[in-house]
């Protein structure tokens, strides 16, 4: 069986799908797609071959005069030839997981030593054109700096690592960022980054102490103090970027380190004291390609293909059983929630209802609101729910994820990636908004960045 889209794009208030397909008796309801009120779509799981069908809009039978038409002894019909799919390898792991600490992260000793590549970690081949397209996109990306990814305007500040873990966070929280730099003032040198991770780490720590009876905050009361009194792991130097740099080495550097973003330092001639000018992150990078290449998308053939065909990101076992995608009930236990972010380093989870239709995203990032009015000294991973947790989310957060189906074109999906807010993508069934895959910054430059040599 193959999915097959039908579109309805001139209007109505309910539109049905009907066809040969369904014996002419049963009712596909169609949906109207993310951002439209004209436009509906449905999936039909449907055999290779010739079939025929029409659309029933608010109680008429009608065709759409912009797609194929036969006429035959039963009337008018549109017609759709639905191809035997080309099969597509199962995909290898991806890791899209993020630090705690950049300069106490795990050691990376298998990282790529290649400047330029990253390991594969998608083994399927792509059509020449898609590989031409990776290759004008890395050579795009080399001819310009991460100096261009800095704003005219804006701010960036950077922790003390002094400051308290309560202060930190709340900082992080107010200023919408899952992930800080830190300042060592003795020595005068961004030291490393706070990230989400850390605080669900320190929640976990939270909990322990609670149930040894302790609750023993004082041990990190600082960030610093927390750091090296908690991790006790050996010392790495920072990761970081210099503005001349380029955009293609400023990407595989967050690939090849599984980080979410990179400093870029500049150090003033004369001078020993480091310049923090910005944090470049993937989001910023794709915005990029987004923007420059808006309308030469058929100079880049892969663009234009849909997700569908693609392969990229994480699946649903049905779809693609190498790594399955993960799900969670609203129900699930706050502290099994983060558990699973951390042991399958990933950063975010879809909330599914029993029917696998999509509720909500639990992101690693989320923790960070519970930052405000120290509300995780309340909270009881084992006893509160994600569900319950979310409502502490801020509702004005934007693009804490999006929404594209299996149709939609690599091109889109970097377009919703572009938003600086928006870390993951989730596939979705039209209509059921049933869960099908989950698309991250990360998985869409590991397509990118594969070495094809």
């Amino acid at each position: 069986m193959v999915h097959t889209h039908f579109l309805w794009s001139h209007g109505g208030n309910q539109v049905f799908l009907c066809g040969d397909f369904t014996a002419w008796i049963k009712y596909h309801q169609m949906a109207t797609i993310e951002g439209s009120s004209t436009t509906f779509m449905t999936i039909c799981d449907l055999p290779p071959g010739l079939h025929k069908f029409k659309f029933l809009v608010d109680g008429v039978w009608r065709i759409d005069e912009t797609q194929p038409i036969v006429e035959d002894e039963y009337g008018v019909n549109n017609v759709v030839v639905v191809q035997q799919p080309e099969l597509i390898p199962q995909m290898f792991p991806v890791n899209d997981g993020l630090p705690f600490l950049h300069f106490d992260d795990r050691n990376h000793a298998n990282v790529a030593s290649t400047l330029g590549s990253v390991p594969n970690e998608l083994d399927v081949n792509l059509a020449g054109d898609d590989i031409e397209t990776t290759r004008r996109l890395k050579k795009h990306l080399s001819s310009y700096k991460a100096y261009d990814l800095i704003p005219d305007s804006g701010k960036v500040f950077a922790l003390d690592d002094n400051l308290t873990v309560e202060d930190a966070f709340l900082v992080m929280h107010e200023e919408g960022h899952a992930v800080a730099p830190l300042w060592n003032a003795a020595n005068l040198q961004i030291s490393g980054m706070l990230t989400a991770s850390d605080f669900i780490m320190i929640l976990i720590e939270l909990q322990r102490n609670r149930a040894m009876a302790t609750n023993n905050v004082n041990q990190f009361s600082t960030i610093s103090a927390w750091k090296e009194g908690k991790l006790q792991l050996q010392r790495r130097p920072l990761i970081q970027i210099h503005p001349d740099d380029s955009l293609n080495t400023t990407a595989v550097r967050i690939l090849e380190n599984h980080i979410s973003s990179i400093p870029i330092l500049y150090v003033p001639e004369g001078s020993t004291c480091p310049q923090l000018l910005h944090v470049a992150c993937l989001s910023g990078i794709l915005e990029h390609i987004h923007r420059h290449f808006e309308h030469r998308t058929a100079y880049l053939p892969l663009l234009q293909r849909s997700i569908g065909v693609l392969p990229i990101g994480t699946w649903i076992r049905e779809i693609r059983s190498r790594r399955e995608l993960k799900t969670v009930p609203p129900n699930c236990i706050l502290s099994d929630a983060y558990r699973l972010l951390i042991d399958e380093h990933i950063s975010s989870v879809p909330i599914v209802d029993d029917k696998g239709t999509l509720i909500n995203v639990f992101c690693r990032s989320d923790v960070l609101s519970l930052a405000k009015n120290n509300a995780y000294v309340h909270v009881q991973l084992d006893q509160t729910t994600i569900s319950q947790a979310l409502q502490l989310v801020d509702t004005n957060t934007r693009g804490r994820y999006g929404i594209c189906t299996r149709s939609d074109s690599l091109y889109q999906v970097i377009g919703l990636l572009s938003d600086p807010g928006t870390r993951r993508i989730v596939v979705v069934e039209p209509g059921t908004r049933y869960v099908l895959g989950l698309i991250t910054l990360r998985d869409v430059f590991n397509l990118i960045f594969r070495d094809f040599s």
